[in-house]
Formats: C-alpha cells, structure tokens, sequence
C-alpha cells in the first residue's frame, strides 16, 4: 500500500468554522492527521456530510456479521482500484478488532486459503455485484440467503452499494491512499493475485 499523498483533480479546500474544528478533532484522533480527502469533500459540505451520515448508519447494523461487511466492503475497493478505501477499511480491522491477517489477503482472496466457504462467497458476491454489467447469479445468491438470512443479505447488498458510491466517486476524483495502515506498522496489504484478472469461481 503506498503511502504518498493523496492526487486529488480537485485541490482541499481549508477546513474551517466550528463544524470543521469537530471533524479535525475526530479525524486526528481516529487518524493521527487530517485526511488531504477530507479537504478535497470539504468543497461540498452537503455531500460530505450525507456520506458520512449514510456510514454512520451502516455501522450501527447488526444483521450481518460485520468481518463479512469488511470483507466485502475491500473487496470491491480491490476491484474498482480504491487505494484510499481499501487502505482506510484494512486500517479499521485493528479497531474493529477483526482478524488483520485475513484481511489484507481480501485483494488476492481467490489465490488464498484462510477464507472460510461463507467468506469467499460474501467476496465473490461483492465482487459480482460491483462488476458492470453486474454478474450475481441466483446459484451465487441462494447459499447467501440460507447463511445470513433476508435483513443480513440485504444488509451486506446495501454495504456493497455504499462501498460502490463511495469507491467508484474515491477514483473518479483522484483521491488515493494516505497510508492509515502503514503509519500504525500494519503489514502491507497483498497484491492480487493472478486470478483476480480473470474471476474465475471461488
């Protein structure tokens, strides 16, 4: 994961006013620093703070496990190429206190062995939903549905669709990885693997 600034097509903005004072308090004490992207969002504080709101939300669900979210959540970074994404939720597991060595094996998941039958399906699932056209199956569904029930596949699919908004807009304006991840002495991240090109079956 590289930890060069952020190439944002769109300069920060400064953070300004009592509003931005609270989001520098909670961005450097959940960071160290403040984001270069947060300056970058700063520019349309609507957006911003409809992104932040939506989540918020997301993580006080509870009908899915929330390694499966993660999971997912990466693996469409790793596939649409969001540096920024998939350094801040591999970041994430260490306070989540999720396993950190599975998931910076999420980018190359399919040449790997420490996922479990449920786990590959959530990341293939992520994967197929992300991809356009989208590539989910009813075959690829139905174990989903049996595992995790009604709320928790809609919960996962809402997290893939979140994970999609904020990825795809991440890559569009050039914000790239600020090295969360690495600043706190997290290993970096695997490559992916050579069946990540071709996305054969999990």
């Amino acid at each position: 994961m590289t930890t060069t600034p952020t190439a944002a097509r769109i300069p920060a903005a400064p953070i300004t006013g009592l509003y931005g004072a609270l989001v520098k308090k909670f961005a450097g004490r959940m960071f160290g620093r403040v984001p270069e992207s947060l300056g970058v969002m700063w520019h349309h504080l609507p957006a911003l703070k409809a992104s932040m709101a939506y989540g918020q939300k997301l993580q006080k669900w509870d009908a899915c496990d929330e390694t499966l979210k993660t999971y997912a959540h990466m693996a469409v970074a790793s596939l649409v190429g969001c540096s920024w994404c998939l350094d801040f939720n591999y970041f994430m597991t260490r306070d989540k206190g999720l396993d950190e060595d599975k998931a910076r094996e999420v980018p190359r998941w399919r040449d790997s062995d420490v996922f479990s039958p449920l786990e590959r399906q959530v990341l293939e699932y992520a994967e197929a939903a992300t991809r356009t056209p989208p590539t989910v199956t009813d075959e690829m569904v139905a174990p989903l549905l049996a595992a995790l029930g009604p709320a928790g596949l809609l919960e996962l699919t809402s997290v893939i669709g979140f994970a999609n908004l904020t990825t795809r807009g991440n890559t569009a304006l050039g914000i790239e990885s600020e090295g969360f991840a690495a600043a706190c002495g997290m290993k970096p991240l695997a490559q992916p693997g050579p069946s990540a090109a071709v996305g054969s079956s999990a």
